[in-house]
């Protein structure tokens, strides 16, 4: 970019600043809730709350069933589908 048209857009910086650190929130939002990690604590808590008699296995399957579906996203989104 040369110098002129650097300073014809100069007022138009703060909004490129902006839009700048809105992509940066958006990929950091997008990554955490795209994480597998925590699904999978969960399904592993979940199991030893079974396993303890803390949860009926009707309560454990529809509980298992959602994570299960999420974590589904999570592969789909990570290989690109986004189903």
């Amino acid at each position: 970019m040369g110098l002129l048209s650097q300073l014809a857009t100069l007022p138009l910086a703060p909004v490129r600043g902006v839009a700048w650190v809105m992509e940066r929130a958006l990929e950091a939002a997008e990554n955490e809730y795209y994480d597998p990690e925590p699904v999978e604590r969960e399904l592993a808590e979940l199991e030893r709350a079974l396993l303890a008699g803390d949860i009926s296995e009707e309560a454990f399957d529809r509980r298992e069933d959602e994570l299960l579906d999420r974590l589904d996203e999570i592969r789909a989104h990570a290989q690109g589908t986004d189903s």
